[in-house]
C-alpha cells in the first residue's frame, strides 16, 4: 500500500507541475484551434503518465469545446473519440440529483419529503434513527445513514445485479449507521432508493424520467440505461488490474440512479454546456437547485468516502462541492467507476469551464491522478 501511495503522489506531482508550467507559458486561447492545441498536448502527457490502454478528454470553456482521445478504445481498436460509449458509473448520481432538482422545481416533490412517503413500497418501513427519518435530500447528499451497499447475498450468476426485490428485503431490516442528516457516508444504496422514489412520484420508469427531464432538453443523444447493438459496438472496453478486458454485464433498473448510466464524451460536452449556461432562462430554476450547496462538512460526523477526488467541503444534489482554494475556483465534481472504466467530471459554474476524463483501466494510481490533473486544468483555464 505504501508503494501505491508513493506512485500516486509522484503522478499527481508530475501532472500538477506540468499544468502549472503550461499555465505560465500558454497564452489565452481565442478559438477552437488553440484550445485543441493546448488540451491535446496536456492530455497526451497525462495519458503517457497514466500508462492505461485508452483515455478520452473533453473540455468546455466559454462555449468552446474539444474532445481528444488517446490509445485504444478497445483491444486492437482505434483511439476513443467523442462518440465512444462509456459506462460512467457513479457520475449517474449527478443525473439523479438533477432529476430531483427538476421535480422540486415544478413542485412534484420537495427536498424535505420523507422517503417513506415517496418510495411506494407497501409493507416496507423505511428505518429511522434517534427519531430522525430519511428525506430525499438526505439520500441525494449521502446523509441518509444507509451503508454503502445492500449487504444481502446476490445471485452468483449475476454478481453485479441487485434486484428490486433484494432492495426491499434489505430495507425491511436495515439499521442506519447514523441519524439522517447528521453525517456523510457515501452510499450507492441511498441513490438507488432515490431513483425509485422519483420514479414512483412521477408514475414513470426512471429511465423515461431521465429522458424527458434531462437527456432530451440538454440534447443528449447517447446517454442511456440500456445500450443498443450499435452503441455496444462503440463501447469503451474496461480492463481489470491484471490488464484483462472485462465483459459487458447488465445491472437492474433499480441500480440506474447510483451507477447504471452510459454516455459519450460528446454528450458530456452537451451536459457541461447545460450546466455552464449560467444565465440561461431555460431550466433556470432546476439549474439553481441543482448547483446549490445543501450540507456543509463543518459539524457533521461521520464523514466518509467523499474525499477521493479532492477535499469535500460540502454536498449538493449528488455533486461534491470544493470551495475555492488558491488559484482554483469553486468546483462541482463527481467521479465514477464501473467494470474497469474510471471517469471524472468537474466544472466551475462561475468560470464557464468544465472537464470530463475517462480511462479504460481499473488502475489505482491513474484513477487518483485523474482528479488531480482535471482540477488543476480547471484552475489553469479559469484563473481566479
Amino acid at each position: 500500500m505504501a508503494s501505491e501511495v508513493g506512485i500516486v503522489k509522484v503522478v499527481q506531482a508530475a501532472l500538477v507541475s506540468l499544468a502549472i508550467c503550461l499555465s505560465v507559458t500558454a497564452p489565452a486561447f481565442a478559438d477552437d484551434a488553440l484550445l485543441k492545441d493546448m488540451i491535446s498536448f496536456q492530455g497526451q502527457i497525462a495519458f503517457m503518465q497514466m500508462k492505461v490502454p485508452g483515455m478520452v478528454l473533453a473540455v468546455v470553456r466559454n462555449g468552446e469545446s474539444i474532445v481528444v482521445g488517446y490509445g485504444e478504445r478497445a483491444d486492437g481498436a482505434s483511439e476513443p473519440d467523442g462518440d465512444t460509449v462509456i459506462r460512467v458509473g457513479s457520475i449517474s448520481k449527478a443525473f439523479a440529483g438533477q432529476a430531483l432538482a427538476s421535480l422540486a422545481a415544478d413542485g412534484t416533490v420537495r427536498l424535505s419529503d420523507r422517503l417513506q412517503d415517496r418510495l411506494g413500497w407497501r409493507n416496507v418501513m423505511v428505518p429511522k434513527k434517534d427519531g430522525r427519518e430519511i428525506t430525499l435530500l438526505d439520500l441525494a447528499t449521502h446523509g441518509s445513514g444507509l451503508p454503502r451497499e445492500v449487504a444481502l447475498e446476490r445471485d452468483p450468476a449475476h454478481p453485479d445485479l441487485v434486484s428490486r426485490e433484494l432492495y426491499k428485503a434489505a430495507l425491511k431490516d436495515q439499521e442506519l449507521l447514523f441519524a439522517p442528516g447528521t453525517g456523510f457516508h457515501y452510499s450507492n444504496y441511498a441513490f438507488d432508493l432515490l431513483g425509485e422514489a422519483l420514479s414512483n412520484s412521477t408514475g414513470k420508469p426512471y429511465a423515461q424520467l431521465l429522458q424527458e427531464r434531462i437527456f432530451a432538453p440538454a440534447g443528449l443523444k447517447d446517454t442511456t440505461v440500456r445500450l443498443s447493438d450499435t452503441q455496444k459496438a462503440r463501447l469503451f472496453q474496461g480492463h481489470g488490474p491484471d490488464g484483462k478486458a472485462y465483459p459487458l454485464t447488465e445491472v437492474s433498473d433499480m441500480q440506474a440512479a447510483a451507477s447504471g448510466l452510459f454516455s459519450t464524451p460528446n454528450d458530456m460536452v452537451r451536459w457541461l454546456k447545460w450546466h455552464l449556461d449560467r444565465f440561461g432562462r431555460d431550466d433556470a430554476e432546476m439549474r439553481t437547485l441543482d448547483h446549490a450547496t445543501y450540507r456543509v462538512r463543518d459539524g457533521l460526523d461521520p464523514v466518509s468516502g467523499l474525499d477521493e477526488s479532492g477535499h469535500m467541503d460540502a454536498m449538493g444534489l449528488g455533486w461534491v462541492v470544493m470551495n475555492p482554494a488558491g488559484a482554483r475556483p469553486l468546483i462541482l465534481q463527481k467521479a465514477g467507476g464501473r467494470q474497469g472504466t474510471l471517469s471524472y467530471i468537474a466544472f466551475s459554474p462561475a468560470r464557464g469551464v468544465g472537464v470530463f476524463v475517462s480511462i479504460n483501466a481499473f488502475d489505482f494510481a491513474a484513477g487518483t491522478a485523474i482528479p488531480a490533473f482535471t482540477n488543476e486544468l480547471i484552475s489553469q483555464l479559469a484563473p481566479r
